[in-house]
């Protein structure tokens, strides 16, 4: 229906002028109100007849809150009247500020008046010094006092520049900040640039032109003009106080001859909230006299004020800007404010841009719209305006909060040691995963570094090419032994013990190579099982060795029963036997807990260790122990028989050559147990070279130097006269 047909169709209705005064009686009884923003007429106990056309206060919060953290101003401040109701508003802001996780730096009521008082100024300046030095640089101005905002234009405020204010709605009209000082707009530029909640504006059709065409010859009773004309022209119409010093009007005045700050038809705060309050109650009106009509009554209204609270409940209409107008179960039409920007001329006029709006009954995230490219800010500021308390925290670093202060105020420190943060403002810095490490500014991860004794780096080459020589010396007096086998010296030693020993030692200066270079799974299988076998067979062939020599010495007094034992099979025997208890204890180890390929990212921060678990480390240390006790026996086996003839025994030298070995290995266990990753690899590389070499030097380098240099010490005969050259003592 349109509105002309509205009205043509209220007109059917056919009152006497005493029914119309009994209905607007009635009519008192209910209230739509087109300012009251109190929350208080929310309690539908109280105020069962309660409407509204404007948003109810609280409303704004979710508006100011999300305005906040649109441009991320987590530190603001609140000023409000010390009136009881803007208290309690203020109180209730500050906490679904605080609830919605940013910080109110202060909250301030001061009291209201146009008029500098001089006890008051120590109030004054102790609240703009806070305000001055305070960091945050948002001022929330909350009150229902429309005009609160004028109130810091007074001079005695002397309020400087550098803030951003947001007004809340009831205190958003230009017209009260728009005031005549001396005859001229007082400039306020404490304003300038702010934003502001407003009642959203309308369109209502003719009122413009109406309002321009009022003229007192118009109107029979004066008593609606009078007050308006002696504001606005400074002039008294016929018929006015008999004590009014004003002057009469001339009767050619004209509103539309008022410039805009005395009268502007474009930003009367309430008066579309006055448009929609008549044309509710004209629509509930409407509904009850159609509802009456329909079930076939007289036209004649006759009614109570909680029948027309009924029809009121269920009004439902479109204005012709578009918005919907209807009441909520607590007498609110659906929340919708207009945020302005105010904008201060050089004249020292105040004018407003609408930048957005916010419309509660939207979906969340498209209740708030602002256009931030067309906001002016105050000219102090160059860029959009930051109001914290803290600096965000960049990634790399996690907040700490300050003790005694809001969750806004807070340091930042860098993430610790193998942690990282990704975003801005993180309160905990995070692991990487364990193939990765935090980079250099701690904001992401990168893979990490995988470390391992390879051939490519200083110490393993060294440690290598040490295998490499030591082994081809080996093989050298192998080859020596080999071509002087039947000199006598190589006969007197037992050869083919001397060649399983030469051989073992070969393979043990080789085995350490499979240590050096990347660990795999057959690699980390061979390495301590080969090293383990062979240096049981290089120890056995030490010992069966030893024994040898004691059982050749005692051979040869008179009717000894030991001839029968110097040949070459209780050697093999006894290597034989050492050995499969070595291979037992490997194969053991194998199938229970095999070494396996394995990374430590603990030991050196930023890499990854790539190293061969022992698997079980009893196993392990059963192997080394096992080497050790060989060691030990061959060792007091020698140094008791050091002092028998040299021509028949190399005591001496095995004596040695064992103190070399168990000094080797006792020292390896701590110095295996301290270290990590490759460098404990090089200490087991060391300790494998070391023994071998002390073995090989002992035990083979004194008869090589005969063999080579001394060829007149290696005869037979020579050997028997040192044999009989020394006797025992």
């Amino acid at each position: 229906m349109s509105e002309d047909e509205f009205l043509q169709h209220l007109k059917m209705i056919e009152l006497t002028t005493s029914e119309w005064e009994l209905i607007l009686e009635e009519l008192l009884k209910l209230e739509i109100s087109y300012g009251s923003m109190d929350a208080l007429f929310n309690d539908r106990v109280d105020f069962p007849f309660f409407y509204r056309t404007v948003p109810q206060d609280q409303s704004q919060y979710q508006g100011l809150i999300q305005l906040l953290n649109l441009f991320r101003w987590t530190w603001v401040g609140i000023l409000t009247s010390d009136d009881d109701s803007d208290q309690k508003g203020s109180e209730e802001l500050k906490s679904e500020i605080i609830r919605s996780g940013s910080c109110v730096a202060f909250l301030e009521k001061i009291q209201f008046s146009y008029d500098f008082k001089i006890e008051q100024y120590a109030k004054y300046k102790q609240i703009t010094d806070m305000i001055d030095k305070s960091l945050a640089k948002v001022i929330i101005l909350y009150s229902a006092n429309s005009y609160m905002a004028a109130q810091f234009c007074m001079p005695w405020w002397r309020m400087t520049a550098d803030k951003v204010w947001i007004i809340s709605a009831a205190s958003s009209s230009l017209a009260n900040i728009n005031f005549p000082s001396n005859g001229n707009i007082s400039p306020c530029s404490t304003m300038n640039g702010s934003l502001a909640f407003a009642i959203p504006k309308g369109k209502i059709p003719g009122f413009k032109d109406f309002l321009y065409n009022l003229h007192p010859a118009s109107f029979p009773d004066l008593s609606f003009l009078r007050p308006l004309w002696r504001a606005a022209f400074w002039c008294e119409l016929p018929n006015g106080s008999e004590h009014s010093s004003l002057p009469n009007c001339t009767g050619l005045e004209n509103l539309s001859n008022l410039s805009p700050w005395q009268f502007d038809v474009n930003n009367f705060q309430f008066t579309y909230s006055v448009y929609t309050a008549v044309y509710a109650l004209a629509h509930a009106l409407h509904n009850m006299y159609t509802a009456k009509s329909q079930h076939g009554g007289n036209l004649k209204l006759e009614f109570q004020p909680w029948q027309l609270n009924q029809y009121i409940k269920n009004v439902h209409f479109k204005t012709p800007d578009g918005y919907e107008i209807f009441f909520d179960e607590k007498g609110n039409v659906p929340v919708h404010y207009d945020i302005i920007n105010w904008l201060l001329l050089p004249n020292g006029l105040f004018i407003s841009s609408s930048v957005g709006n916010f419309k509660l009954s939207e979906s969340t995230g498209q209740q708030l719209f602002v256009n931030q490219s067309v906001i002016l800010w105050n000219p102090y500021f160059t860029e959009t305006p930051h109001s914290v308390c803290s600096e965000s925290c960049v990634p790399g670093y996690r907040k700490v909060l300050q003790r005694l202060k809001p969750v806004c105020c807070f340091d930042c420190i860098p993430c610790s040691e193998g942690e990282f943060s990704n975003k801005t403002d993180a309160e905990n810095c995070m692991k990487c995963p364990d193939d990765q490490w935090p980079n250099v500014r701690k904001d992401g991860c990168t893979p990490r570094v995988v470390v391992f004794l390879s051939f490519e780096e200083p110490l393993g080459a060294v440690l290598a090419s040490i295998a490499i020589l030591f082994s081809i010396i080996t093989n050298v007096i192998l080859a020596i032994f080999i071509t002087y086998k039947d000199s006598p010296v190589v006969k007197a030693n037992n050869r083919d013990l001397s060649y399983s020993l030469l051989i073992s030692l070969m393979l043990s200066f080789l085995c350490s190579l499979v240590f050096i270079g990347c660990p795999g799974r057959v690699t980390c299988l061979l390495r301590q099982v080969a090293f383990g076998i062979i240096f049981t067979i290089a120890v056995s062939s030490v010992l069966a060795k030893t024994i040898t020599v004691v059982i050749a010495f005692n051979a040869t007094k008179p009717s000894s029963k030991l001839r029968k034992w110097t040949g070459t099979r209780i050697s093999i025997s006894l290597i034989l036997l050492c050995c499969l208890l070595q291979v037992v204890i490997c194969i053991a180890w194998l199938l229970i807990s095999p070494p396996f390929p394995d990374y430590d990212i603990q030991y050196e921060p930023g890499k990854m260790i790539l190293q061969c678990n022992e698997g079980s480390t009893i196993a392990f240390y059963s192997v080394i122990g096992y080497i050790g006790f060989l060691a030990l026996l061959s060792f007091i086996v020698a140094f008791l028989v050091r002092k028998l003839p040299d021509s028949f025994n190399e005591a001496q030298f095995i004596t040695f050559s064992m103190l070399v070995f168990c000094s080797v290995w006792v020292s390896f266990i701590p110095a295996y147990m301290s270290t990590k990753g490759k460098y404990m690899v090089a200490v087991e590389i060391f300790a494998i070279l070391a023994s071998s070499a002390g073995l090989l030097g002992c035990i083979f380098i004194p008869k090589c130097y005969i063999i080579l240099l001394r060829p007149d010490l290696n005869t037979r005969g020579h050997i028997i006269g040192k044999q009989y050259s020394r006797k025992p003592k």
